[in-house]
């Protein structure tokens, strides 16, 4: 990674690269925006993209492509069989990952779809270091459950832990001892911990997690969607790799696992997603499914132009000045809040920048979904539109009871090569005035509610007229500023 020091101030992430394509952005007064919160119901996901001004609700699909990767949608080959483009991509997987076989799927969430119908049978168990909502989804749905078995320091909001992704060796082998080999479909560990602050995991661990499942007879399912944030923080954090190339770390990772999958939309920034795999019989027990469900097996989905642009994307992943941005602008962001009291998770991981909600608004209870608001409230006085990672990502119970949530965040993503540092302070600069005002905050409750991933297009209504208030104090301190 190229190394900067500034002679005056602190130092900064600088970005290595030119901006030659823009796009228009829109900031509405903040009348409008609270209207805007209102008709989406109380959730980011439902905003016209029309009405934000800084779009932070995640990194799928929205980071910006480079130079190359555009030149190279140009060289598709749209062959129905046997397509250059496809070879294309499967050579790079096997060069960077050293998979032999690889199955293409139009997102992240159809390999996760795909490898559940493959592997997870009714009351089998599933470890993992932390879950993902779609993942836990489809495990479920096929009958399977969860066991999280993450190290201790995860749940620790504040840490300088380097690795609080790994997942907890003993808790695994005692897993095994206690329900059997043969009740655990697969261990499946997660780069980039999602919904815990995209906290990575260490080399160090993924081999001890591989250890164990070859003891076993288990396979290990890696969810590399998230693999580029966590192999730039291997290398800074962690002693061993400090002089690895980001290739060589890469292999020392996926040499430990039997099933790799992904989506583009966040590894390669494309579009679409795959399986990989070393191992034939893998390949053929999956690749049944591809065809069932996502299309034939060199495209699965997947448009040529995105796996041409994919390909190009994987090979700058092996380039620490491109993976390290992301990483390096939410750093920056984290320390700007620590400097003004905003209480946010740290270390700081990739993904994007997470505020601690339950110590934001810690007048709501988790009932209220106080992660929930604080997003609207974020996007009412700012235009940026972050996304909810707390009880309302969750499920209820059989019950009706509510399930809450480790922790209530509000993940401010950072889409890759997309935002200027002076966009980023002023997502600081509005976020900390409502720090300063949150009594101001309140919460809501649900008006229409999906059993099935809610989060996603459920509807809310606040529980008071606290919007209107927060929009009359941000008049009274700004003025007729946006």
């Amino acid at each position: 990674m190229t190394k900067i020091k500034f002679h005056y101030g602190d130092d900064v992430p600088l970005e290595m690269h030119k901006v030659r394509i823009v796009q228009k952005l829109n900031l509405l007064p903040i009348e409008e925006r609270a209207k805007a919160m209102d008709e989406a119901g109380y959730n980011t996901f439902l905003l016209q993209n029309r009405d934000v001004f800084m779009d932070m609700l995640t990194d799928s699909g929205v980071n910006a492509m480079s130079d190359n990767q555009q030149a190279a949608m140009m060289n598709a080959d749209d062959s129905y069989a046997g397509s250059a483009t496809f070879t294309r991509l499967e050579s790079k997987l096997e060069e960077l990952f050293g998979t032999e076989y690889f199955l293409p799927t139009h997102q992240g969430r159809a390999s996760e779809n795909i490898i559940s119908q493959a592997y997870v049978k009714k009351d089998t168990i599933i470890p993992m270091n932390y879950h993902f909502t779609t993942s836990k989804a489809h495990i479920t749905l096929n009958g399977g459950k969860i066991e999280e078995i993450y190290i201790d320091e995860a749940l620790h909001l504040t840490s300088d832990h380097p690795f609080k992704g790994n997942m907890d060796i003993d808790k695994l082998k005692n897993l095994i001892d206690k329900h059997g080999a043969d009740k655990i479909s697969y261990v499946r560990l997660e780069a980039g911990t999602n919904l815990i602050g995209g906290q990575p995991h260490s080399v160090e661990n993924i081999r001890e997690a591989k250890k164990v499942c070859d003891e076993h007879g288990l396979m290990l399912v890696y969810d590399a969607s998230l693999l580029a944030d966590n192999l730039h923080l291997i290398k800074q954090r962690e002693a061993a790799c400090a002089d690895m190339s980001i290739r060589e770390i890469t292999r020392e990772i996926t040499d430990q696992c039997d099933i790799i999958y992904f989506s583009a939309r966040k590894l390669g920034s494309a579009r679409g997603g795959g399986i990989s795999t070393k191992h034939k019989d893998v390949y053929m027990k999956l690749r049944e499914y591809i065809t069932l469900y996502e299309g034939f097996l060199t495209y699965g989905g997947m448009s040529v132009r995105e796996m041409e642009a994919l390909t190009v994307g994987l090979e700058e992943t092996m380039d620490e000045d491109v993976i390290s941005q992301g990483p390096n602008f939410i750093k920056h962001m984290t320390k700007q809040f620590q400097e003004k009291n905003v209480p946010v998770i740290t270390p700081p991981g990739g993904l994007g920048c997470h505020l601690n909600a339950m110590d934001f608004v810690d007048h709501l209870s988790q009932e209220e979904y106080p992660a929930g608001a604080l997003a609207a409230a974020i996007y009412i006085i700012s235009g940026v539109r972050g996304m909810e990672r707390g009880t309302m990502s969750e499920a209820r119970q059989e019950d009706g009871t509510e399930t809450l949530s480790h922790m209530e965040l509000v993940r401010l993503a950072m889409p890759r090569r997309v935002f200027t540092l002076s966009q980023t302070t002023y997502a600081v600069d509005r976020i900390a005035w409502l720090y300063e005002n949150r009594e101001l905050i309140g919460g809501l409750e649900f008006e229409e509610e999906p059993d099935v991933l809610r989060f996603f297009f459920g509807r809310l209504k606040a529980t008071s007229d606290w919007p209107e208030k927060l929009v009359a104090k941000f008049r009274e301190d700004f003025g007729d500023s946006l």
